[in-house]
């Protein structure tokens, strides 16, 4: 399909006729369309299409459709059933009351073009971009970060379901490409072993010697098969299965080929961390990972949206990342696309996640953001112990690479390096001969240790973190920060009404593009409302609790 741009012509008047008729009010289709008309065009999609070929439908009108069907959470068939009979959604898109629409399979196609070229984000900037020329966002204000978890579209596997599954759908793959070569390979016992899905059929139970003695004999099949896909007569097509990479990387993490004998389980301990591990062979990219009690096996998505008092509070930002990774790591990358789309605010409220010392320095450094958010705490014996000295009661010098104790002692040594992580770290340690005489020392250092060390951020973190950990006891400060909690009401907004709880989708490029889709879906929603001049929703409180009596 080619695209040869075309204007946006007016809506048919019989179309706008019997929209306004219908809904004298507006809806928020018909709303949108009156206020931005031209939200989407053809030429925003030129670098997504050929330049030869049978022209196809309107990019502009897909990118519509395909907005309101996020916006009322729809199935790609509803969304086209949509177009062909709802009145307002044929005024949003000019289309004349007897247009027949078209097959639902349109939409997949129009995804698909926006994952091959890079664009999921397009929709999303597109819509910002209308929305800042309109004066809706305003320009270095306030905005809140938060996450919440996504459950992947398939099913998490038990380990011996993961290998027997594994197992099955490479089978399954190269039955399809090279039916002719499997049969040549594939023993008897395989049939009856992996005709069925594994939870189809009840695995082996009782003692651990059945369940090893079954997962070593799935082992041996695998790596039999991987043996064979080896062969220099395989087919090509075979070989390259997208399938066998799956298989490869289940058998390396769960079995150790042992040269002359069956291959031996790995069992619990052997294994990586669960986070660095396949969950099931039918999404790779899908991993498990814990959050203050919820476990979960997908993704994680991070959004961003606008908070100032008195505006509408616009989505600039969605980001969707392995389910595993810490919310520290999406920080600066959320800064970077904000910069890129000339959205930066100039504070950026988020929850303790998101901070630490070089971010703190990092965001203000490179874009001017006062990164607005609690530190954790210091993690030493004497933290723990709740009393004795720790890094706030010495004193350091700078300039002269010193520091003082509590007792007035200088240390003897300043030694630059970094952690276990990399990051640069300052190692000063003080003498055996003051350490061991001074009297303070049961406050000072652990029994065990001869002399006190101290270890902190070089001095621009250093005072970053200080300086955040000091504001956390503001109560200015804490009454400013409450603005971060109202990002959570949006996160309920896009689990219960524009599904973003659960990916449709298999891998983290369609899941993170439906949740792109899911935020245009809530924008749209959000701006019809504030140019109706609705007011932000009140957090609710239930009946019962407005009886309770006012604080003296």
């Amino acid at each position: 399909m080619s695209l040869r741009p075309s204007p946006i012509e007016p809506i048919p008047a019989e179309t706008a006729r019997v929209a306004r008729a219908a809904f004298p009010h507006g809806t928020v289709v018909t709303r949108l369309r009156d206020e931005f008309a031209e939200l989407y065009r053809d030429e925003d999609f030129l670098a997504l299409y050929p330049r030869r070929g049978q022209p196809g439908l309107a990019p502009w009108r897909l990118a519509l459709v395909t907005v309101l069907q996020f916006l009322e959470h729809l199935s790609d068939r509803q969304a086209a059933d949509a177009v062909r009979s709802r009145i307002d959604w044929k005024y949003a898109l000019g289309l004349a009351l007897d247009d027949p629409g078209f097959h639902f399979t349109v939409l997949t196609e129009f995804r698909g073009r926006l994952l091959a070229g890079h664009a999921e984000h397009l929709l999303l900037d597109k819509m910002l971009v209308h929305f800042k020329d309109r004066g809706l966002i305003r320009p270095r204000g306030r905005q809140r970060t938060d996450s919440t978890h996504v459950l992947g579209a398939v099913r998490d596997l038990h380990l011996l379901e993961l290998v027997t599954e594994t197992m099955r759908a490479a089978l399954n793959e190269l039955a399809t490409l090279a039916p002719e070569w499997l049969r040549g390979v594939a023993e008897p016992a395989w049939f009856e072993r992996y005709a069925r899905r594994a939870e189809d059929w009840r695995l082996p139970g009782g003692s651990k010697q059945k369940r090893e003695a079954y997962a070593q004999q799935v082992g041996t099949d695998g790596f039999a098969l991987l043996d064979a896909v080896a062969h220099a007569a395989t087919p090509p097509i075979a070989q390259d299965a997208p399938m066998l990479k799956a298989l490869r990387q289940v058998w390396q993490t769960h079995y150790e080929r042992i040269q002359g004998g069956p291959p031996r389980w790995r069992d619990g301990p052997e294994l990586p961390p669960v986070g660095e591990r396949i969950q099931s062979p039918y999404d790779p990219q899908m991993h498990y990972s814990a959050k203050r009690g919820m476990e979960w096996s997908g993704y994680k998505v991070h959004v961003t949206e606008t908070c100032d008092r008195e505006a509408a509070h616009i989505i600039t930002h969605v980001e969707t990342r392995p389910a595993m990774e810490p919310d520290m790591s999406a920080t600066a990358a959320i800064h970077a696309c904000l910069a890129a789309r000339d959205l930066l605010p100039s504070e950026h409220f988020v929850d303790s996640g998101y901070v630490d010392a070089e971010l703190l320095v990092a965001s203000r450094r490179d874009h001017g953001i006062s990164l607005e958010g609690p530190v954790r705490n210091l993690s030493t014996w004497a933290s723990r112990a709740g009393h004795g000295y720790d890094l706030p009661n010495f004193s350091i010098d700078w300039e002269r690479e010193q520091v003082t104790c509590p007792q007035g002692k200088v240390s003897v040594g300043w030694k630059p390096g970094r952690d276990e992580t990399g990051h640069p770290r300052i190692h000063a340690r003080f003498s055996r001969t003051d350490c061991g005489s001074c009297k303070a020392r049961p406050l000072c250092t652990p029994a065990k240790a001869a002399r006190r060390a101290v270890y902190f951020h070089p001095r621009d973190e250093y005072e970053a973190l200080n300086s955040a950990r000091q504001r956390m006891h503001d109560p200015a400060w804490q009454k400013q920060y409450r603005v971060r909690a109202g990002v959570e009401g949006t996160l309920s907004q896009g689990v219960r009404a524009f599904g973003m709880r659960r990916s449709r989708y298999i891998g983290q490029a369609k899941t993170a593009l439906q949740q792109v889709l899911a935020v245009v879906g809530i924008n749209a929603a959000r701006i019809v409302a504030w140019l109706d001049d609705r007011a932000h929703a009140a957090t609710r409180v239930s009946r019962f609790a407005k009886l309770a009596p006012t604080p003296a």
